[in-house]
């Protein structure tokens, strides 16, 4: 394993992507014993993305007291069938939320009025101010649904609708959620980025060749909208998880 500091940000990089995603679900595990020890509930929000698959098996296979768990996440889709697989919600259900006994779950729902959506789950926001978030990077280094065009480090809002960039939507094709662009929603709900850099603790797990630029331009780059996710080198208690592919373009 290679440890490194990008400003703020840790770093750290493992010679196997199942390692990596063991190591940062042992680290996740830890942070909310922690917390337990402070607080009666702690509040998560969680990626969904083939990328984070194999963390969140590995955390749903820790012995966490998830009956004093909160569990959000991040993004979803407007207007894709209750029943897509696709669906942020859905993966989550698949890969962790059916199987823990979480506190609560709360889902982000992409149909009805997406304006009143928002000010629903900017509520519950409020109301479980998150501690952990658990999330990853996109392809254009967005951050969550915030894709360069639309992010904004500043945000006065904590959920926002927006409009999902071309290459946003070809990583999804890329990943096989999809079989092509043309299926892919344009729009989607997204928790803004200060929302998500309120929390105390972040970890972020960052698997896979095709990321790799992103990571490169994460850590290298200027700290800008123009790569969303280079934002979490401003941040405190942020860890950034690579594998031998994502971190392929660094010079190490």
């Amino acid at each position: 394993m290679h440890n490194m500091n990008k400003d703020k940000l840790t770093v750290k990089i493992y010679p196997a992507t199942k390692a990596m995603a063991n190591e940062a679900a042992k680290e996740v595990f830890s942070c909310i014993r922690k917390k337990l020890k402070e607080k009666e509930f702690v509040n998560i929000i969680f990626a969904a993305a083939p990328s984070q698959a194999d963390f969140l098996s590995a955390l749903a296979a820790c012995d966490i007291e998830w009956r004093r768990i909160n569990a959000f996440h991040m993004d979803e889709y407007i207007e894709l069938p209750d029943d897509a697989p696709q669906l942020f919600g859905n993966f989550l259900r698949r890969y962790l939320f059916d199987l823990v006994p979480f506190h609560q779950t709360f889902f982000l729902n992409g149909w009805g009025d997406a304006d009143q959506e928002c000010m629903r789950y900017a509520a519950l926001l409020a109301e479980y101010p998150v501690d952990i978030v658990c999330l990853g990077i996109g392809e254009n280094g967005h951050i969550a649904f915030n894709d360069p065009h639309v992010a904004d480090f500043k945000d006065s809002r904590r959920i926002k609708v927006v409009r999902l960039d071309d290459v946003c939507r070809q990583q999804q094709v890329n990943d096989h959620c999809f079989d092509r662009i043309e299926e892919v929603p344009r729009y989607a709900l997204t928790l803004t980025i200060p929302a998500l850099l309120s929390a105390p603790c972040l970890y972020c797990v960052v698997p896979f060749r095709s990321k790799a630029q992103a990571v490169y331009n994460t850590l290298n780059g200027e700290i800008s909208e123009n790569c969303p996710a280079s934002v979490l080198r401003t941040k405190e208690n942020a860890i950034l998880y690579l594998d031998p592919e994502s971190s392929s373009l660094l010079n190490l």
